[in-house]
């Protein structure tokens, strides 16, 4: 099965959610595989531009795929994918990203999680978004809602767009980014109540997230992987 992991906005935790959920499959005896078609935010290796969030879902993939395979665009600033794509010079389109993810769908998995880059809407180009691609996948979406003061109208906003633009919300993950803030179960409550499809897991702050702690807290998998 292959997922497309979306979030409410930048730095809501796609990555840790995306690696607990491939932890726990893995420990299930799954295969796994992470793929991170944009990022931008990279350091200069011996061996060209790495992402620290790219290697953090290898890290948790069973199936083997070279560094391009998994990341086949990466971009150095850590800025909106569109305006470093512009300071490079470049363009890039979903159609691009599609035929860049086919030669790693040929190294299937159990579990394939897709993580987007930012929010749901995040501009790739002029004309497209980070939406358009999981829509051209037309595969489901996992959105990570960053639990913190606003998270009611983003999460209900993006689930809402998801919905409009003919997308499946197979289920969200509730990640506590703001360990301080106030009534966080009363939003989260909201929220169920709310959203149109399954909460796979509430997970507390966590100041060093592992993928096997953060798997222990997705109890609801069974609507992602059977």
């Amino acid at each position: 099965m292959r997922y497309f992991v979306t979030g409410t906005d930048t730095s809501v935790g796609k990555t840790v959610v995306s690696c607990g959920l491939l932890a726990r499959a893995r420990a299930a005896g799954a295969s796994t595989s992470g793929l991170k078609p944009v990022a931008a935010g990279a350091e200069r290796t011996l061996e060209g531009l790495r992402n620290e969030d790219a290697l953090a879902l290898a890290s948790v993939s069973t199936v083997e795929l070279s560094y391009a395979l998994r990341n086949p665009v990466c971009l150095a600033p850590p800025i909106a994918p569109h305006v470093a794509l512009a300071h490079a010079g470049q363009t890039l389109s979903v159609r691009d990203l599609v035929e860049a993810l086919e030669p790693a769908f040929r190294h299937p998995a159990d579990l394939t999680l897709i993580e987007g880059a930012g929010g749901w809407l995040v501009p790739l180009n002029a004309h497209e978004s980070f939406a358009d691609l999981a829509c051209a996948l037309k595969i489901p979406v996992i959105l990570v809602v960053g639990i913190r003061l606003g998270c009611l109208n983003h999460a209900l906003l993006t689930a809402a767009s998801i919905g409009a633009m003919g997308a499946q919300l197979a289920g969200w993950v509730a990640n506590t980014v703001d360990p301080g803030m106030a009534e966080r179960d009363a939003s989260i409550a909201t929220l169920q109540a709310r959203l149109n499809a399954p909460c796979m897991g509430v997970i507390p702050f966590e100041v060093d997230p592992s993928p096997e702690r953060i798997a222990g807290y997705l109890p609801n998998l069974s609507r992602v992987f059977p």
